[in-house]
């Protein structure tokens, strides 16, 4: 059979999306993600943690529950220690069991430069599916997590950045989106993605492009990491927040009393940022004071979706 006529498969390749999703039965579907990249942080363990973190994120953000994982990594075994790749596992093996699952299997490879993170296979019933293609007019923009994250890690690798930020930076990386997750999922929302490697504006573009419609965020309201401004002055932008800030050319509509530095910061590339959801207006104030309650304070109001066939985003700056 060409899978690409599979009947089972619900989400899949047609539309981009956080995990690809396969029907099982009327109320079981599978959900699956792989992810993994170089290290971002000196700490191999907290590296370890963050790459599964950031796979996990995945599965989270399409609603589901997280029920095994498989290591992939690759490691240069001639020029470093093995205790470090040995580290990098514990690291995602702890993550994983804060997520309640197990790390079941796995594949290595010899390389150049160390690359760890996992393949997540996760469970949500078939009618309960959070996608980025359900973003309704009047819905209210929530964000989980603070950005500014692509540009510390550029500060932590040229050794710029204080021990304090690096410590936030690597908390904020390793907090795990489950309790995100599973409070949309009790108060009900329209769509989800999680923020990483295209950005703010890179993954909204996405949920407008795939649910037909338009958006404005508001700058002042977008939660970013105190260090962010002055470090973004003193490192610049990474190549691949300045990659997401180019493929966004034309398709944003940019208040002008908004600088370059700040445009730059809503395309800047996260790893394991927070969910972003789309929630229908009377609904908006329940999920911020249970997603506070449950322990994400930062949890924040960034705009709304608008009704435009042309799905353009528009950023104020107030």
């Amino acid at each position: 059979m060409d899978i690409r006529y599979d009947p089972n498969v619900m989400v899949g390749l047609g539309v981009p999306d956080d995990a690809g999703v396969y029907q099982l039965s009327e109320e079981l579907a599978l959900v699956q993600t792989v992810d993994f990249f170089s290290p971002n942080v000196d700490d191999p363990y907290s590296f370890g943690a963050i790459a599964a973190a950031n796979a996990l994120s995945d599965i989270y953000a399409m609603g589901g529950r997280p029920i095994a994982a498989l290591n992939v990594i690759c490691f240069p075994q001639k020029k470093l220690p093995l205790n470090i790749m040995e580290e990098i596992l514990r690291g995602g093996s702890e993550k994983a069991a804060e997520a309640g699952i197990s790390i079941i299997g796995g594949h290595s490879l010899k390389d150049d430069e160390p690359k760890y993170g996992l393949c997540v296979a996760g469970l949500v019933h078939p009618q309960k599916i959070i996608t980025n293609a359900k973003a309704r007019g009047g819905d209210a923009l929530i964000l989980t997590k603070p950005i500014g994250i692509g540009i510390i890690n550029a500060a932590i690798k040229a050794g710029i950045a204080s021990d304090e930020t690096t410590q936030q930076a690597i908390e904020l990386m390793s907090q795990l989106n489950r309790k995100a997750s599973e409070v949309m999922m009790e108060i009900g929302v329209n769509a989800c993605t999680d923020v990483t490697g295209f950005g703010l504006l890179g993954h909204l573009h996405q949920m407008t492009s795939a649910s037909g419609v338009g958006a404005h965020i508001i700058l002042s309201k977008v939660p970013v990491i105190p260090q962010t401004w002055q470090l973004l002055k003193e490192v610049g932008i990474p190549p691949g927040s300045k990659a997401n800030f180019d493929f966004l050319e034309g398709k944003i509509d940019w208040d002008s009393n908004i600088s370059n530095e700040e445009r730059l910061l809503l395309c800047d590339a996260q790893t394991s940022g927070g969910l972003l959801i789309s929630i229908a207006r009377d609904r908006s104030d329940q999920l911020l004071e249970t997603l506070h309650s449950a322990g994400i304070p930062v949890a924040t109001e960034i705009g709304e979706i608008i009704s435009d066939e042309n799905r353009r985003i528009r950023v104020s700056k107030k």
